[in-house]
């Protein structure tokens, strides 16, 4: 049974870029700033002091089993 919140399809490719920004992290004001704003309330996602979002290892988890290896 699924036991975690759904990801929309627009947070779910949010989740990926930021995955691909890597240390970087996404700077915040972006288009997907909605997406990344959920990602963080969620947990899976965290903002630094300079405002840039990065992946918690809950993302990189979340990452991982549902876009990389989906089932």
């Amino acid at each position: 049974m699924w036991t975690e919140p759904y990801l929309e399809t627009c947070c779910r490719s949010a989740l990926h870029r930021l995955m691909l920004s890597g240390t970087a992290g996404r700077p915040a004001g972006m288009k997907d700033q909605p997406c990344l704003e959920r990602l963080e309330r969620m947990g899976l996602a965290a903002r630094d002091t300079g405002g840039r979002y990065h992946p918690t290892p809950q993302g990189a988890a979340r990452h991982e089993s549902e876009i990389l290896s989906p089932s």
